[in-house]
């Protein structure tokens, strides 16, 4: 997991998208738009080009309000996308549909252990397990494994303390662990 600075110069391209530059929108939109994609996506939208666009329009109508560096504007572009869910899922019918997860959306470069388990499991195999936890397990571990975020921009996102946002990965990932242990599926 990255959950670091991507863009070089994040400052001064911050600081030109504040001014209005479209270039520097360009690069913070192309920096993050397919982990907010795919975030949303695990998280069982149907239309996320149409979520995604939802996000990257407050993100770029309220940059100039934003403080901070690159680590926190990740965190912050992140907190929007999961205000943004919170609004389309309370909008719409309240069961979470599933999407297929997709590989080709995951733009980190070395493969992680999480995508290895997907590879084996197979992507619909992986939203049944997921869909196995509780509603704020497989949060945080689709924040966590899809967007990459950090353990304290979790907690950002989901408004909850660091600690609490530990227990529930670890209590997820044990869930997981033996609920595959029982069907006696080897990774």
């Amino acid at each position: 997991m990255h959950a670091g600075p991507v863009i070089d110069d994040f400052d001064e391209v911050l600081a030109r998208a504040r001014a209005g530059s479209a270039e520097a929108f360009t690069l913070l939109y192309e920096d993050l738009v397919r982990p907010v994609a795919a975030y949303l996506r695990a998280r069982g939208v149907r239309d996320v080009e149409d979520l995604t666009s939802e996000v990257f329009l407050a993100v770029f109508t309220s940059v100039g309000r934003f403080t901070g560096g690159q680590v926190p504007f990740r965190s912050w572009v992140f907190t929007i996308a999961h205000r943004r869910l919170v609004d389309h899922w309370r909008s719409g019918s309240r069961s979470v549909p599933q999407a297929p997860y997709e590989p080709q959306d995951d733009d980190r470069s070395t493969e992680s252990a999480e995508n290895q388990a997907l590879d084996v499991l197979g992507e619909e195999r992986a939203l049944e397990l997921l869909a196995m936890l509780t509603d704020d397990q497989r949060e945080v571990l689709v924040l966590r494994i899809v967007a990459d975020l950090t353990v304290e921009q979790v907690a950002e996102v989901v408004g909850k303390r660091p600690g609490a946002v530990k227990a529930l990965q670890r209590r997820g990932l044990s869930t997981l662990r033996r609920i595959l242990e029982s069907e006696a599926v080897t990774l």
